[in-house]
């Protein structure tokens, strides 16, 4: 009783109270309250009677309830005991009973299992290494529509050259096409957030690029460090090419493979990036493709990013 009490003390600050539960704000929770978007996102899931459906953060279950009137399954995520309990009031004794799994607490710790759609209004600070989770995830699922927060989604479609282009934006694009559906207000929510929102659909590529995916994340953090300097600034870093020769001497160790007493890591990163005209371009305005290119060629010649 006295955890409940303090509770109520905070929510002024912390949370609101609707019917009969208090959202609290460290989980991020903002409940959709708009039917016409929660129809509009199931609409573009494209889901099917025999799917088995992901939702992550179900809240008081708008969603949830309309899902499982149209698949096979609905698995809901959710970290927070009080709206699980709302959840299985709002199922208990009909048909969808059977047909909801609730998996109880934290999904970026939850071994998910197996999903055809992910469906989901997404708790904003989660967003980024949920979206490489789900895209890490296997077996392949068709597509997710997710809502995020509007800036965060532009990221997501961002092409080469866009002021929101990052790393972000290619380590998602290499996974995955993505699409931004449609823009939310703030007014659609209960408790209204700070920011606008918007719905993005995510469609995993199957079968992925045939590259080591560790490999591509360190070649896009050392190279979107400084995303306006040329590639040939970025990687005469002292710390980056202290790394790289160090990685190098693994590589050949490995491989028994013997370094010249002459060896000059500075020399060769340099020699890889003229010949692959790399040298004076931008991270931010390269593609998919032209990363794909320089992780080739880097690694042909031993080095490497993990």
């Amino acid at each position: 009783m006295g955890k409940v009490k303090q509770e109520k003390k905070k929510k002024s600050s912390n949370g609101i109270v609707k019917q009969g539960i208090m959202f609290n704000k460290n989980f991020g929770q903002h409940i959709l309250k708009n039917p016409m978007i929660i129809t509009s996102m199931l609409e573009k899931s494209g889901l099917r009677p025999t799917d088995v459906v992901l939702e992550i953060g179900p809240g008081t279950g708008n969603m949830t309830i309309r899902l499982l009137e149209q698949v096979k399954k609905v698995v809901a995520c959710e970290i927070d005991v009080r709206l699980v309990a709302e959840l299985q009031k709002r199922v208990q004794g009909t048909p969808a009973q059977q047909k909801l799994q609730i998996l109880v607490g934290d999904v970026l710790k939850t071994d998910l299992p197996f999903f055809d759609i992910c469906v989901a209004n997404i708790p904003y600070q989660i967003s980024s290494p949920l979206v490489f989770k789900l895209l890490l995830h296997r077996p392949f699922f068709r597509c997710a529509v997710l809502m995020f927060q509007e800036e965060f989604a532009k990221r997501l479609v961002a092409k080469p050259g866009d002021k929101l282009y990052c790393r972000l934006s290619v380590n998602t694009q290499l996974l995955a096409r993505v699409d931004m559906l449609m823009k939310v207000g703030k007014n659609n929510f209960r408790p209204p957030p700070k920011v606008e929102s918007a719905v993005v659909r995510i469609e995993p590529r199957n079968p992925p690029p045939p590259i080591n995916y560790t490999e591509w994340d360190g070649l896009t953090r050392i190279v979107f460090t400084r995303k306006n300097k040329t590639l040939g600034s970025s990687f005469r870093q002292t710390a980056v090419l202290a790394t790289l020769e160090k990685n190098y001497k693994v590589h050949c160790s490995l491989h028994n493979k013997e370094i010249q007493p002459d060896f000059n890591i500075k020399q060769k990163i340099e020699k890889i990036l003229t010949e692959v005209e790399a040298d004076q371009k931008r991270a931010r305005t390269m593609d998919t493709d032209d990363f794909l290119v320089l992780l080739h060629a880097f690694n042909n010649e031993g080095i490497h990013f993990s």
